[in-house]
């Protein structure tokens, strides 16, 4: 192997500023050149390629056939783009390769999370002296919550479940209402508690009297999930009235944010997380409306004590890692410098900045609505309440409008122009586009309603 990396390092930042300056231009999917992805395979070279050319080959397959979601008109699912500091930042994640774990292997990796986490709390009003951990993601910064959850209702019962296991106790129980996220879920199907446990109080937003009803009959403590920002339509749970309940009948409140947690950075929607800082766990996504790139999520917890109680005792000697030791604290053992990109962004844009970028999307799905309701075949389902838009196209004199909004959803993505995928919300097809991206602009939101008129009208002529 050549140590050389600088011819490695120079073909990377050669193709970065034009990859970066042509995603307002390019198709978000382009299908023509899927047959890239062909020249990937191929059985194990025995020698190898080489290492400029192996490079030069990846850049040549990857710049044509990603899924270009850095661009500004990525609306499916909820993905972020990745800002220009946060982008370096990660560069210098890769470059420096810190392991995160311990203090000890990493003094900068350490002290970097500790400082990022401190800043998280500030940007979203949560108490300082709550404990925190960096995560890949939502699922596993849920799944930490959770299992902090689990530790805290076992030691109810008398016992250690980080040293005892989960045999013998009875089921968890477990509430929320309609929103409760299958990642939620997944946590709760990782952790041994049952995926399809989750009571379920409400169609849609947690129905609190019916909560009240159920905590009332239970002779246990309880672990309650609220949802802030829901995934179709952007909605959230009463947080605050939550909160009550888990005072008044002594439960875990633990708060999927996902997304939603990012309306606590402005004055016009903070309003929907009042409470959140009375909850026992918070989980969130920083490549989400942080824009900073994959994997990148966190968990706050209430009682920092509770994250050490449920990672810790490792019983390994080798693994003593100084006064910082996040592999005590989550998850994960050896992971990545994570904290790096987050610490460029917040460093560069402040809290004045992601302030910003998170008014300018409130406004864009407020545009998007109001296009949506001008529209005389656009059907606009649900108030425009943060950055998701739900709507469906609806003309006239057409029987099943559910499947004509999946034929559209198909034919967003494989026209590539704007990108957003199908939802069912309250039984109905319809189209949940995101706004998450700090590139996307008036422009982006209306091409998307330009195309799905267009493809609208294409199919009911079809049909016709």
């Amino acid at each position: 192997m050549n140590p050389d990396a600088k011819p490695l390092l120079d073909l990377v930042a050669a193709a970065a500023p034009g990859y970066l300056a042509s995603l307002a231009d390019r198709l978000v999917d382009d299908p023509a050149a899927h047959v890239l992805l062909d020249d990937l395979g191929g059985p194990l070279p025995e020698e190898g390629h080489g290492a400029l050319g192996s490079v030069e080959e990846l850049l040549r397959i990857g710049t044509g056939a990603a899924t270009h979601s850095a661009g500004p008109r990525f609306f499916h699912l909820v993905v972020g783009g990745v800002t220009p500091a946060a982008l370096a930042g990660d560069w210098v994640t890769s470059l420096l390769d810190q392991n995160a774990v311990l203090q000890t292997s990493s003094p900068l990796a350490a002290t970097a999370e500790t400082v990022v986490l401190g800043w998280l709390r500030d940007l979203f009003g949560l108490p300082a002296g709550w404990g925190g951990v960096l995560t890949p993601s939502a699922t596993f910064a849920n799944l930490t919550g959770l299992a902090c959850a689990r530790h805290w209702w076992a030691a109810r019962h008398g016992r250690d479940v980080a040293a005892d296991g989960l045999a013998g106790l009875p089921a968890m129980p477990v509430l929320g209402g309609g929103y409760v996220h299958p990642s939620a879920r997944k946590a709760l199907q990782i952790l041994g508690c049952g995926r399809d446990t989750v009571r379920v109080h409400g169609t849609g937003r947690a129905d609190v009297g019916a909560l009240e009803h159920t905590l009332a009959e239970l002779d246990e403590p309880a672990v309650l999930i609220a949802t802030a920002g829901e995934v179709n339509a952007g909605d959230f749970d009463p947080i605050d009235e939550l909160a009550d309940l888990a005072a008044r009948y002594g439960c875990w409140l633990h708060v999927d944010g996902a997304f939603g947690l990012f309306a606590a950075l402005s004055p016009r929607t903070a309003h929907l997380l009042r409470g959140v800082e009375r909850a026992n766990s918070v989980a969130a996504d920083a490549h989400k409306w942080l824009n900073v790139p994959y994997e990148s999520g966190f968990a706050f917890v209430r009682e920092p004590a509770v994250l050490s109680e449920t990672f810790g005792s490792w019983h390994a000697p080798y693994l003593a890692g100084g006064e910082v030791d996040y592999s005590r604290l989550g998850p994960e053992s050896s992971r990545r410098a994570r904290a790096l990109p987050i610490w460029a962004t917040l460093r560069a844009y402040g809290r004045a900045g992601h302030r910003e970028m998170v008014e300018r999307h409130l406004d864009l799905a407020a545009h998007l609505g109001r296009l949506v309701e001008a529209a005389p075949d656009l059907e606009l389902l649900a108030p425009v309440r943060l950055c998701v838009v739900c709507f469906r196209y609806a003309p006239p004199n057409v029987a099943d409008l559910d499947a004509l909004n999946q034929a559209i959803g198909a034919a967003l993505l494989a026209d590539g122009r704007v990108y957003a995928g199908t939802t069912v919300y309250e039984g109905r097809t319809a189209l949940r586009p995101a706004i998450v991206n700090w590139r996307t602009s008036e422009a982006d939101v209306e091409l998307l309603v330009s195309v799905v008129r267009e493809l609208g009208v294409r199919f009911v002529q079809d049909a016709g």
